[in-house]
């Protein structure tokens, strides 16, 4: 099939749907200027300080460093939740927003990006599900409780050269440990995943009320391929955006190599027969 033929084929999955389900991962961000820590030098080239401590993203997220060093942890997670705040979504998401208007059963969103960016676009926080949790939330870190809170009032003030936190860190309301965001991190048996956990039944509820389904997933890698898999569990009309890691079986779906704001916008076009 040539490219103008998946097109068409697309476009025509979009018009007879009667559901969006948005599957994303960290390729979603990249046209908004967010990194995606792609190995160990991309991550570095976003957090220069961290190379000469050779520590990769697995070391930083990871609740062992929390606990050794709760400035180096929470200069790293200050810096990303100042990051997103601050960081305006890429068109794309707007492209997604119009598609979902016009499905009969709308949208939901499932997402391994901790970032909020589905919900700073104009998607309705109860149609995202965040399997990884979400940095705009934090828990405790000893887990006396098993509730969240949000970090709204927590404002990170970084040394970006060394990557420390200079104010204080923040601490659980509870008992007054080290408080920690409510992300899934590498080898972690600590983090409180009832909000995700209401998230994803939420989500699972909408699936079962979609007969028709179509599948838009963003940026989806393989390394952990949570979101692909989920992404081919849903249904047989997959349209996989990724500009290195777009192949995807034809039972499944269509893939496209590409960026996400790119692909997005020729969709869209090829949709409204541009």
């Amino acid at each position: 099939m040539d490219e103008v033929d998946k097109f068409k084929r697309v476009a025509s999955w979009l018009r007879e749907a009667d559901g969006l389900l948005i599957t994303a991962g960290a390729g979603m961000g990249v046209d908004s200027g967010l990194p995606d820590f792609r190995g160990a030098d991309g991550f570095w080239r976003a957090y220069p300080a961290l190379r000469k401590h050779r520590l990769t993203f697995q070391d930083m997220a990871n609740p062992r460093t929390l606990v050794k060093s709760p400035t180096l942890s929470w200069g790293f997670y200050g810096h990303r939740l100042k990051l997103y705040r601050r960081t305006e979504p890429h068109s794309g998401f707007q492209v997604l927003l119009r598609w979902a208007e016009n499905m009969p059963q709308g949208a939901a969103v499932f997402t391994s990006n901790v970032d909020g960016q589905f919900q700073k676009a104009g998607f309705r926080a109860d149609i995202v599900a965040e399997c990884h949790g979400s940095i705009h939330w934090m828990q405790c870190s000893e887990v006396c409780t098993d509730a969240v809170w949000s970090a709204d009032a927590f404002e990170p003030v970084v040394n970006e050269t060394e990557c420390l936190l200079l104010n204080a860190v923040p601490s659980c309301p509870h008992c007054g440990a080290t408080a920690r965001p409510n992300i899934l991190m590498f080898g972690d048996y600590d983090w409180i995943a009832l909000r995700t956990e209401a998230q994803e039944s939420r989500l699972h509820a909408w699936l079962a009320s979609v007969e028709r389904p179509v599948v838009v997933e963003v940026g989806a890698g393989k390394t952990i391929p949570t979101v692909r898999n989920f992404s081919e569990r849903v249904g047989a009309r997959v349209i996989r955006i990724n500009p290195k890691d777009s192949g995807i079986a034809a039972h499944r779906g269509i893939g496209f190599a590409g960026g996400a704001l790119q692909t997005l916008s020729l969709l869209d076009d090829a949709l409204n027969g541009v």
